[in-house]
């Protein structure tokens, strides 16, 4: 059978960590991408929002 690990805590702290830093990277990445995304649509229909392209 397999082994149970000696300090359960220190590797949920471990985990927990690890879970929390790739959070973090997954929601500025998310962020990021959703500024560019703004970006790139407002450079692309440039003038025609404040005119109402029409």
């Amino acid at each position: 059978m397999t082994e149970e690990p000696r300090h359960p805590e220190r590797i949920d702290h471990r985990a927990e960590r690890i879970r929390r830093r790739r959070s973090i990277a997954i929601g500025l990445a998310l962020g990021f991408m959703v500024i560019a995304f703004y970006i790139a649509t407002f450079v692309r229909l440039g003038g025609n929002v404040v005119n109402g392209m029409g």
